[in-house]
């Protein structure tokens, strides 16, 4: 967005979504949009240190990603396990792409913040006795280090224990609001975001939060394909409205789909039910239609293999067997240990019309998690000043090319404490990676309390909205072209397809046949134009990536090329809606803010060659 009276700033696009002006505004020191384990976690540390925080939730507070989490929170807590061997695990599941100080930092704050969270009434599963935490093992890891709850409630538990904290501090809540786009001053410098209340919060209509910090923790994207584990909610808003504030987005055509998702039939569509790793963690066995465990001799791992190899595994063995799905076989489990350890998994199954205690449950892989989002440093700092994001929609170099199981809940806690750090460096210290600098001055990043909040950005360039029956055409285009196997051929159709209906929403904006309908402003619009914008970025990453690494599967280029395609994608979107693809010189990423100097954040070193960016860069 542009400044009053200034133009457009460097590294702002100057584009938002169609919207009406905000009809009111409150006044905070610190939002966070989205109310996930790294969003209430976020805000409850910078409530606790004095911030003023208001906390923006797009349904209810416990009605995001988290609480559909099954598996667990990773963390070495288990006798003889350590945070090296959790970095050796995740630095493996990451296939070369992972940033090692990020996964550092991880693992090693990583059994403290899990503690934190047991002090904040996190309930977790014990062992007989109650001596201690159950660990189970998932996928990629050599160790039982999966801390659960409820059996396989994980994030139920956790969504329960921090909601109620919420409530307990008494923090400023805004429920049923989806957040539009961010609000900046004239020096570039975010200044509070504009939402739009459902009618079931505390406004109505579009408003504006001020703050001189954001922290976006809005979760994933998965309803960018047709079926995903995904809640209806992940909608890629957080990655679209960053884009637009002109930050940059990077790994974001590592989309992992778990490998074992309750197969409905091939016309299924939304969120399916998933079925959690840790079902493989105790022992259960995936098979084709005459009982052959595939996965033995395919990896040392067996069934316990990173979700990509499984994934892969699963698709080939149903492509030779001339069929769309597999096999999850756990019936030598016998019903009590399907009724304890994953109630709500047999309940999913049996809902279905298939009982795991007397048949093998049908399984295929499903959009799961966005490995790559909006980028940021060890401080959850993006390349927009005052722009933070942590938990899926971010990009922290922590999980590289495929997220190694249940490291997501881990990262979004350790990453919102640290995002905390940096806003009231006051704050007790939760600790700090060997070698790594502490959190920035006060000061830098938010004005103190009670300072005024800045002139915030009027109107730019409105983004034409897609039409919301369009959403389904997003859906299948990425299902079709930019799914679990990809090729140059299917990418270009799905590149295509997009940018026509890119192109017929700017016709009916104005641009082109005066008869078509425009689509009214309102959420349905705002989240397939956001679903559109993520699809198109998504498929321009994956059309340059020519290898096949981690959870990018190219049919054409199968081989891992680590001389040529060992480094990330720094995209970007320009004032004239262009994306900007750059590449990194390492699989390093370079700091977010510029040193004294440099060029402006989100900006390529001037005359920096790119050699994968293509003549005619998609426009969003």
């Amino acid at each position: 967005m542009t400044a009053t009276g200034t133009g457009t700033v460097p590294g702002s696009t100057g584009i938002r979504l169609t919207a009406p002006a905000p009809g009111w505004a409150i006044d905070a020191d610190v939002v966070v949009v989205g109310s996930g384990v790294a969003g209430l976690t976020a805000a409850l540390r910078c409530a606790a240190a004095g911030r003023r925080t208001v906390v923006v939730t797009k349904a209810c507070l416990d009605d995001g990603s988290t609480r559909w989490a099954q598996g667990g929170i990773a963390a070495a807590l288990g006798e003889g396990d350590t945070p090296e061997q959790h970095l050796a695990d995740t630095l493996v599941a990451g296939a070369g792409l992972c940033d090692e100080e990020a996964v550092r930092t991880l693992v090693t704050e990583g059994p403290a913040a899990v503690r934190r969270l047991i002090g904040a009434g996190a309930r977790f599963d014990t062992t007989p006795g109650g001596e201690g935490i159950a660990l189970t093992r998932e996928g990629g890891h050599h160790r039982r280090r999966i801390a659960h709850a409820g059996g396989d409630a994980t994030g139920v538990e956790i969504s329960r224990a921090l909601v109620a904290a919420v409530r307990a501090a008494g923090l400023r809540t805004i429920e049923n609001a989806l957040v539009l786009d961010l609000l900046t001053d004239d020096r570039g410098r975010t200044a509070g975001v504009t939402l739009h209340v459902m009618g079931e919060g505390r406004h109505d209509g579009v408003g504006a939060v001020h703050a001189p910090a954001v922290v976006l923790a809005t979760g994933g994207m998965g309803q960018v394909f047709s079926a995903t584990t995904n809640p209806a909610v992940s909608t890629g808003d957080g990655v679209a409205l960053a884009l637009r504030a002109g930050a940059e987005i990077s790994d974001l055509e590592f989309v992992q789909f778990h490998p074992t998702v309750l197969y409905l039939g091939a016309e299924a569509e939304g969120q399916q039910p998933l079925i959690s790793e840790a079902v493989r963690g105790e022992g259960a066995h995936l098979v084709d239609a005459d009982g052959h465990r595939f996965m033995v001799g395919q990896h040392e791992l067996a069934e316990l293999a990173p979700r990509d190899i499984v994934a892969k595994a699963i698709m080939r063995r149903a492509h030779e067997a001339g069929t769309d799905h597999m096999f999850l076989d756990a019936r030598h489990f016998g019903a009590a240990m399907w009724e304890t350890r994953f109630p709500t998994i047999l309940a999913a199954c049996r809902s279905h019309g298939i009982d795991p205690v007397t048949q093998p449950i049908p399984v295929a892989p499903a959009a799961h998690y966005a490995s790559g989002g909006v980028r940021t440093d060890l401080w959850g700092r993006t390349t927009v000043p005052g722009l933070y994001a942590c938990g899926e929609v971010a990009c922290t170099g922590v999980h590289g090319a495929n997220r190694l199981a249940s490291n997501s809940l881990l990262e979004g806690l350790v990453f919102a404490e640290r995002i905390a750090r940096d806003l009231a460096p006051g704050e007790p210290d939760a600790g700090t990676a060997p070698g790594e600098p502490g959190p920035a001055a006060p000061g830098d990043t938010a004005a103190p309390k009670g300072a005024p909040t800045p002139d915030a950005s009027p109107p730019g360039t409105t983004l034409p909205l897609l039409a919301p029956e369009a959403r389904v055409r997003v859906q299948r285009v990425m299902t079709e072209g930019a799914g679990v196997l990809r090729s140059a051929d299917s990418l270009a159709r799905a590149a295509a397809a997009l940018d026509r209906l890119r192109q017929e929403a700017a016709a009916a904006d104005g641009d082109g046949a005066p008869d078509v309908k425009v689509p009214e402003p309102g959420v349905e619009a705002w989240e397939a134009t956001n679903l559109l914008c993520v699809a198109r970025v998504l498929v321009a990453a994956a059309q340059r990536r020519e290898e096949t690494r981690g959870c990018h599967w190219r049919e054409d280029h199968p081989g891992r090329d680590d001389a040529v395609w060992r480094r990330h994608f720094r995209i970007a979107l320009g004032a004239g809606r262009t994306l900007a693809v750059h590449t990194t010189e390492t699989a390093a990423f370079p700091p977010t803010a510029p040193a004294q100097g440099a060029p402006a954040q989100g900006a390529p070193a001037p005359g920096a060659p790119d050699p994968v960016r293509a003549p005619g860069a998609p426009t969003a």
